[in-house]
């Protein structure tokens, strides 16, 4: 008979020998999950873990929420599949509720499955709305694994064919600590944002459709830009015809203390794209729009899995469990006490050069030696860090272009014992590494 700690070694060995070789898994021994309850998994040797990456942003209410899977096993008891070519109650519900939370004024909801989805449908739209092609993403954004997903994404690592869209020109993202201008905020002028006036007088026709940008760039290393660049970058996008398509899909419902991450940056979207967090880890990302760009649209259009009744039925239970529990003040509160640890952790370790993020949205760059100034990426550390905290049972993510960021992102109903439960595993693990 075989037993559970054999049964993650078989699991792990089919992963390796039946899936694409490309699809990478975290640590030296690939770790299969067996169950998971609220901010903890557990693997199949019954090692339980402390997840603090929740599925990349994706786990927002934790792990087998009660309320998410009640709703969902109802709806499965009584209407599974239709496509969107016939309304159902959920996608109806799903699309008045995303419309009444939306920032700005937007009016009309399309649903998908992925990310990648609802990003080439966004950017579809402002091109038939505007008439234009051009469009403006950020460097670091990563938006997808399709040909224009890859073509909007500014990220070697995820660019595995040459550009097939040259409407795509790429922007400097609002990375302080590494400027690319070699700049310090505030004194700089936000130079990172005015930059796009003269990227869009030189490399495009002079009018863009418009500009995708991530308020808080996740895969990028948790790049957060420094107060006034959203509406420095969104008003030049506008004075030369273009809209601002909003991709909230790691950003969104809590994850940055408030409900979207473009709130508080004085800045209404006409485009605002959505996934991950919205259904808890089931497949569905949305598209909301204005009347008017939604309009644009003007040939055939369903999405066979897009608003499928199931996965509707999670996203409502997921949205009300974030609105009626308060998890965005959570995401506050507690992001605000965990970004505190970080910061400590920082003070006390020369290789961790930077610290940002917003919320539960947090990073930790680490580098050679800040305090000697060599800002040299250390990927080599980053591995390290996440088999230390592994090895103490914590799951955090890693990102950045040179793979030397640990992603720091816990479900929104985290408590304060498991921030301060993670904090000490996170400390454990940096002191060993300079043991």
């Amino acid at each position: 008979m075989t037993d559970d700690k054999t049964r993650g070694a078989a699991i792990g060995a089919k992963f390796k020998q039946y899936l694409f070789p490309s699809n990478a898994t975290y640590y030296a021994e690939p770790l299969a999950l067996e169950s998971g309850t609220g901010t903890r998994v557990r693997d199949f040797d019954g090692g339980e873990y402390l997840d603090f990456f929740g599925g990349i942003l994706t786990v927002s209410v934790g792990h087998a929420n009660p309320r998410v899977n009640a709703a969902v096993r109802a709806q499965m008891d009584r209407l599974g599949h239709v496509s969107t070519l016939y309304p159902t109650l959920p996608i109806a519900e799903l699309a008045e509720k995303l419309v009444r939370l939306a920032p700005g004024r937007l009016e009309r909801a399309f649903f998908c499955t992925s990310g990648t989805e609802a990003d080439e449908t966004a950017v579809a739209l402002a091109q038939a709305h505007t008439g234009r092609q051009e469009i403006i993403a950020l460097r670091h954004g990563y938006s997808g694994r399709s040909l224009l997903g890859q073509a909007l994404t500014a990220h070697s690592k995820y660019r595995v064919v040459p550009t097939q869209v040259a409407a795509v020109k790429h922007a400097h993202a609002p990375y302080c600590y590494r400027c690319p201008f070699g700049l310090q905020f505030p004194s700089c002028d936000i130079k990172c944002a005015t930059d796009i006036e003269e990227l869009i007088q030189t490399t495009t026709v002079g009018q863009v459709a418009g500009m995708i940008a991530e308020p808080i760039q996740g895969v990028g290393g948790v790049i957060a830009p420094p107060e006034g660049w959203m509406k420095v970058a969104v008003d030049i996008v506008r004075k030369y015809g273009g809209i601002f398509i909003c991709d909230e899909v790691q950003t969104g419902f809590g994850r940055t203390g408030r409900m979207w991450g473009v709130d508080g940056e004085g800045v209404e979207p006409d485009i605002v794209t959505m996934a991950k967090g919205i259904a808890n880890g089931y497949p569905i990302s949305a598209v909301i729009t204005t009347s008017a760009i939604a309009g644009a649209w003007a040939g055939g259009n369903i999405s066979t899995f897009g608003g499928n009744p199931i996965s509707c039925a999670a996203a409502n239970a997921t949205i009300d469990v974030i609105v009626d529990e308060g998890l965005a003040g959570n995401a506050a509160t507690l992001g605000t006490r965990l970004r505190e640890g970080l910061d400590a952790i920082k003070r006390r370790h020369p290789f961790v050069g930077d610290v940002r993020g917003r919320g539960l949205m947090l990073g930790m760059e680490l580098v050679r030696d800040e305090p000697a100034g060599d800002r040299t990426p250390a990927a080599d550390t980053t591995l390290r860090v996440l088999e230390e905290t592994k090895k103490r049972g914590l799951l955090v993510g890693r990102g950045g272009l040179h793979g030397n960021v640990v992603r720091v992102a816990p479900p929104l109903v985290v408590s304060r014992r498991d921030v301060d439960d993670a904090l000490t595993i996170l400390q454990e693990s940096f002191a060993a590494l300079e043991a």
